[in-house]
């Protein structure tokens, strides 16, 4: 119903102009039947002359046709094209004023179809072409009453239907200007929304990216028992905070619609691996049994897009449906694949589910205050809409939820995205030569605390220039409050030393923004707070690259991609 209702009423459509002149399109053919089924009734009951019923009926055959190739071409050129609009006003405009002129009395009720196509054109297009449309509205008027002696009996009648073409359409140019001006007001306010999480997030998450890794770092160092779960309740808490800071940057990059999906060949049993062990912890915390089921197939989506994606549904698993087992699996059917995260809590009402994927909506439980602010669900259906996915939701009271992501598309391609497991060990990356900047002390100590209790030799630097020593990999902090960015003091280090040495960014803004600033897909993405698991994976993928630059072969791309996740 509301599809229909945008279609019929003009309303500018989310996908843009082609959808305008696709929907204007489905208009004209759908009233070029109701009027010929009118002319129908009139030429069955005499109110029509069956001359100029047949002349009528040949007409509007061809009108129909006309409309069809026109519809079609819209298709396969959507956008704006101001040629083929000119030729649907004259088309509508023409073939209106030449049916009131021979339909004499019987069509005179078509005048509200002349006065619905010009204000629709305004609706459709903005003023100029409701001005336009207008001219042409009163012109047809001008011709009709000259073509058609029943008009010129009814001078009253035509005057009066000339000031309404006058009086509707500057009416409705009132109405669009007021709403262009609180749109405006709307998009401004949106997007400085937008830009405050944004930055807020970013600011934030530098102090928590420091904490987590000292706490890391406290943990290891052989604590009592009593100690060591006052640190995991201090970890506890800096997870919540860290998906909370996640969902506003993830929801202001959704905003400002600058997120594009990267699609890849993905395995999904090792991206689901991934997910898997980077919750572990989360899971024993929720007293869950987490599952997951073992698949080999591959697909083509974006994996840093489809991890967010599954992250924020398990992280709602956890949250709602302690004290359970949930369970992670794909289901095939033909050459789609759905993954599927189900768990067995309390499950969602048929209220709250009619709600649930609207921002900042939290479905409450009784006697328990659920962390977050409600807006996992809707970054997940708007980051599925981006890969022309489907997420169904289905419930029931007492026995649990279930969430599938429907439409992936299978695949027999070799993987260009490895996923790399999350927690390797970390003698494997023990006697590395890191150069790690930072301009942040705190995250630089945190950083490199953590880097030497793995065994790795740390030259750290707060600021972008500094002597340049061999090193087997450079970690940079991309905004380094200077001149510099983490990409140049990467480009600048590499050319110093001779050779592209593995590097790996740090950032606390959206990944598409940084990978379209570092324009380079051998260079991976951390979101801070950065689990130090994964800090640890993105380290030994970077060695085994420096160990194929050593060999002399050229590194692949599924491990620099197999990096970033």
């Amino acid at each position: 119903m509301r599809t229909l209702r945008q279609t019929i009423g003009g309303a500018h459509a989310r996908n843009g102009h082609g959808d305008r002149e696709r929907a204007q399109a489905i208009v004209r053919l759908l009233l070029t039947i109701v009027v010929a089924l009118y002319l129908g009734v009139g030429v069955v009951t005499g109110a029509v002359s069956k001359p100029v019923g047949s002349f009528l009926t040949v007409y509007f055959v061809a009108f129909f046709l006309v409309s069809t190739l026109l519809f079609v071409a819209i298709l396969r050129r959507p956008g704006v094209n101001h040629y083929r609009r000119a030729m649907a006003m004259a088309l509508d405009f023409g073939s209106l004023t030449m049916t009131m002129i021979i339909g004499s009395e019987y069509v005179a009720p078509l005048y509200a179809i002349l006065l619905w196509v010009t204000v629709g054109y305004g609706m459709r297009y903005g003023s100029r072409y409701l001005g336009i449309a207008t001219l042409l509205a009163l012109a047809s008027l001008g011709f009709i009453m000259l073509g058609s002696s029943y008009w010129q009996a009814q001078p009253y009648i035509v005057a009066a239907l000339a000031v309404t073409t006058i009086i509707v359409p500057l009416y409705a140019h009132m109405l669009l200007t007021d709403t262009r001006e609180a749109s405006d007001l709307a998009t401004a306010a949106n997007l400085a929304k937008s830009r405050f999480l944004a930055q807020a997030s970013h600011d934030l998450r530098q102090p928590v990216h420091a904490i987590g890794l000292f706490t890391a770092c406290l943990r290891d160092s052989g604590l009592a028992p009593d100690d060591k779960q006052m640190v995991d309740n201090i970890d506890r808490s800096l997870q919540s905070l860290s998906r909370l800071f996640r969902s506003l940057l993830d929801v202001a990059t959704l905003d400002s619609g600058k997120i594009s999906p990267n699609m890849e060949v993905v395995a999904v049993g090792p991206l689901i691996r991934t997910i898997v062990d980077q919750n572990v912890e989360a899971a024993r915390w929720a007293n869950v049994d987490l599952r997951f089921v073992k698949t080999n197939l591959r697909v083509r989506v974006d994996p840093n897009l489809l991890t967010i994606i599954l992250q924020n549904l398990l992280s709602n698993a956890l949250k709602y449906a302690p004290d359970a087992p949930v369970l992670i699996g794909c289901r095939r059917s033909g050459k789609s694949l759905s993954i599927h995260i189900h768990d067995c809590g309390q499950g969602i009402s048929e209220q709250d589910r009619a709600n649930v994927f609207e921002e900042f909506y939290r479905v409450s439980i009784q006697g328990k205050d659920v962390e977050g602010v409600g807006l996992g669900l809707s970054i997940v259906r708007r980051m599925a809409t981006l890969m022309d996915l489907g997420v169904i939701l289905e419930s029931s009271l007492g026995r649990g939820t279930s969430v599938a992501i429907t439409g992936l598309k299978i695949t027999q391609e070799d993987e260009t995205s490895r996923i790399l497991r999350s927690n390797p060990p970390a003698s494997l990356i023990s006697g590395m030569k890191i150069l790690l900047v930072e301009d942040d002390a705190d995250v630089l100590m945190a950083t490199k605390t953590m880097l030497e209790k793995w065994g790795c030799q740390v030259n750290a630097q707060q600021t972008a220039q500094f002597d340049v020593e061999p090193c087997d990999l450079l970690l940079a902090d991309f905004d380094l409050n200077g001149d510099e960015s983490g990409v140049d003091c990467i480009a600048r280090v590499r050319s110093l030393l001779g050779r592209d040495i593995p590097a790996i960014i740090m950032t606390g803004h959206s990944d598409g923004r940084v990978q379209a600033e570092i324009g380079s897909a051998d260079i991976p993405i951390l979101s801070k707070p950065t689990r130090p698991a994964e800090l640890r994976a993105a380290i030994l993928a970077r060695k085994l690259q420096l160990e194929q630059l050593d060999n002399g072969s050229k590194p692949q791309a599924s491990e620099s991609s197999g990096a970033m996740t």
